[in-house]
């Protein structure tokens, strides 16, 4: 009886989660996900109606999260899965991105594990950035994988820069943000110089319950390189 208790208390320990007073305290894992009406990125029209999750694990200023796209209404839009590691002092950050980009079974390089310069859908980009609290500031580089390229069919080395100010109106929580791209690059279509994200966003919470609400958002964003213009609306689930 006896051994057969003690066997018992061993499976329990080993199945029952880690409580939380043996986790770190400084240890934060976050789980979301954003449903929206199309995607636009940097500008950028990658797609309808997608469905896009979020999973992070920070740590004192070093944070790790996995975030991807999956159109809900066109099977042929983006599918995508990014890995992002950063780390954070005060308002300085510097990241690493790794985009991958499903392109489907009959692509020669819509393999994981692939990361050949000129044989993979992986593309790497570091960021640098400062946020004064009344506005951020970031730059952005593709240094590695599959990059745009300049006029003369040679590796773009593809870069952005974004500035974000945020503010309070009307009971909603805003985003006004400025890209550009500094010269050509087939990523960003743009042939030298050129504005390509001017977007105001404005977020709200949906309060359906005590217990439970959803944040809505809704922006406007244009392309004055590209002559587009995007309406974007979506919701976010959380715990």
């Amino acid at each position: 009886m006896k051994a057969k208790y003690m066997m018992s208390a061993l499976l329990s320990a080993m199945i029952l989660p880690v409580t939380a007073q043996e986790l770190p305290a400084d240890l934060d894992v976050s789980i979301s996900a954003d449903v929206v009406n199309q995607y636009i990125w940097r500008g950028q029209e990658l797609g309808n109606t997608s469905l896009q999750p979020t999973l992070g694990v920070s740590y004192k200023g070093l944070s790790l999260s996995a975030w991807g796209s999956v159109g809900l209404s066109e099977p042929k839009d983006t599918k995508e899965f990014d890995l992002t590691l950063s780390y954070t002092l005060g308002g300085f950050t510097v990241g690493v991105t790794d985009y991958w980009f499903n392109t489907g079974q009959d692509d020669p390089k819509n393999r994981y594990f692939k990361y050949g310069a000129h044989e993979t859908n992986h593309l790497f980009e570091g960021t640098v950035g400062y946020d004064f609290g009344w506005a951020s500031v970031q730059w952005f580089t593709n240094f590695a994988g599959n990059d745009g390229v300049k006029k003369n069919g040679k590796r773009a080395y593809s870069s952005y820069a974004e500035v974000n100010v945020p503010f309070c109106f009307g009971g909603a929580d805003w985003t006004a943000t400025a890209g550009a791209t500094p010269y050509a690059t087939t990523s960003y279509g743009a042939s030298g110089f050129a504005v390509i994200n001017l977007s105001l966003r404005g977020t709200k919470t949906l309060r359906v319950s005590d217990k439970f609400s959803v944040p809505l958002f809704a922006g406007i964003a244009a392309n004055p390189c590209s002559q587009k213009a995007y309406f974007v609306f979506g919701f976010t689930l959380q715990p």
